[in-house]
């Protein structure tokens, strides 16, 4: 019996055969990857985490900065995005639009929160007082509310 051989299929070959959404979710997602090397192009000034791509739907596209100062130096070369964008994905995107959103630092990192010492020995605060009884009059009221702190704690 003779052995059937069947060359390997190109997965984008199968994708773009494919129906639905996991074909319409590939196109957009090269596209979108296309889009983000235009805008490196384009504005090779603008820092990685100035903006990121907020939604897509039909052949809009939607890019969030996080200060209007980015915002308006994507605005100002939003024209030739979309332009070299339509060419380069066919049509699929022919539209952008731009909007300020300083509040999408979702990348940040939240840091943790250190609480602040409130402690003072009681030996710390014996300095202070014998500090203020050489002080002028406004800092020695200063140094001995200061020094009362350690007594609080207690």
């Amino acid at each position: 019996m003779k052995r059937i051989v069947k060359d390997p299929e190109d997965l984008t070959d199968l994708l773009k055969k494919a129906s639905g959404n996991i074909a319409d979710f590939s196109t957009k997602a090269k596209s979108l990857k296309i889009l983000t090397d235009i805008v490196r192009q384009i504005c090779p000034d603008l820092p990685e985490n100035a903006w990121l791509i907020a939604n897509c739907r039909e052949d809009l596209v939607i890019i969030e900065a996080n200060s209007p100062v980015w915002g308006q130096r994507l605005q100002f070369e939003r024209n030739n995005i979309a332009q070299q964008l339509a060419i380069q994905t066919q049509g699929i995107f022919s539209k952008i639009e731009i909007k300020v959103n300083p509040y999408n630092n979702r990348r940040a990192v939240a840091k943790p929160v250190t609480k602040p010492l409130k402690h003072m020995s009681q030996s710390t605060a014996e300095h202070i007082n014998d500090v203020a009884e050489n002080a002028p009059p406004g800092l020695k009221a200063v140094l001995l509310r200061l020094a009362k702190h350690a007594n609080r704690d207690k």
